[in-house]
């Protein structure tokens, strides 16, 4: 097996894709794209999980099932998609830190 580069994977950002949200994204995927994300797991995360999905989609296509239709590569819940303004929380706003309150110990 030879070493692959992410950007070459059927899936973008595949490496960041939580365990749960392959099963969904390998849908679209033709059997020989489904064993490249294996071979690709396999060589790099290992994630047992994510091997059990895409060798029981795998045999699912070469049992007769049909790629469904639809995108892997767009947009989810999973990808985030860029913000169009930045965050108000910053160091500077920050509450100040406090020692916190102990037992027999009170404020007066």
């Amino acid at each position: 097996m030879s070493a692959q580069q992410p950007d070459a994977l059927p899936l973008p950002d595949y490496d960041q894709l939580p365990a749960g949200s392959v099963e969904h994204r390998i849908r679209p995927l033709r059997s020989g794209e489904v064993r490249q994300l294996l071979e690709y797991e396999q060589e790099h995360a290992d994630r047992p999980q994510v091997e059990q999905i895409l060798t029981a989609r795998l045999d699912q296509l070469e049992s007769g099932a049909e790629p469904s239709e639809g995108d892997p590569g767009a947009a989810g819940p999973d990808i985030p998609s860029d913000t169009p303004g930045s965050s108000p929380v910053s160091p500077a706003s920050a509450a100040e830190p406090e020692e916190p309150l102990r037992h027999g110990k009170h404020e007066l």
